[in-house]
């Protein structure tokens, strides 16, 4: 039985991809790097450190020899800078009023994301009060699509894994609700991998998607 959502929260409850796009571009500029919004593409619910590797395959040096902490460091500061960019406004009514309909009927939802900038985003959407918990970077080791941030955020619910239900724009955040033994939705870009339980176009199909699980 339907206990609680997992939401990712880049690409499903806000959309934050052009200030990482941004970010990542300013440091690929210095060091000579091309980069185009595919290989962005390609970083969705990957980590700073991991994404900063798939960059690297288009410089033409040693990267071995650079210094990649201070490179992700850098590229979080200019994306953090960016952020302040965003408002309430950025989270449609459609989200809003869908998660007030979940909570309505008695069912938990939380925030399962790779991002350590979560909590800092959240509260700059006005929304942080919403989640009945956060799981995030700043409480996991490994990113998806190890399950941990999905088992680390049904642990914080109380709740077990079958009575969870993920929605994720990531494969990388499908094949990790996947593995957590959690049942999957997938959104965006997610949908044409053909690993999820369930595919929507709109954020308020979810609502079909409870009725169907409780």
């Amino acid at each position: 039985m339907l206990k609680a959502f997992i939401f990712d929260l880049d690409g499903v409850i806000c959309f934050t991809d052009k200030y990482h796009y941004q970010a990542w571009k300013v440091l690929a500029d210095e060091y000579g790097i091309y980069f185009d919004e595919v290989i962005n593409n390609r970083l969705r619910g990957v980590s700073r450190m991991e994404s900063l590797e798939i960059i690297l395959e288009r410089y033409e040096g040693d990267a071995s020899q650079l210094p990649k902490e201070e490179m992700a460091e850098k590229k979080n500061n200019v994306y953090r800078e960016l952020l302040k960019n965003i408002t309430p406004a950025d989270v449609s009514q459609e989200v809003l009023d869908t998660l007030s309909a979940i909570k309505a009927k008695g069912i938990k939802i939380a925030i399962g994301s790779s991002s350590k900038n979560t909590p800092m985003i959240l509260e700059r959407l006005g929304i942080a009060d919403l989640f009945d918990a956060v799981s995030d970077g700043n409480n996991i080791v490994k990113t998806k699509p190890d399950p941990e941030v999905f088992s680390k955020a049904a642990g914080f619910l109380g709740e077990a894994a079958e009575g969870c239900i993920v929605v994720e724009d990531a494969v990388a955040g499908i094949e990790a609700g996947n593995s957590a033994g959690m049942k999957t939705i997938a959104i965006g870009d997610a949908t044409s991998c053909g690993l999820a339980d369930y595919n929507i176009e709109s954020f308020k199909e979810i609502l079909d998607i409870m009725e169907k699980e409780m």
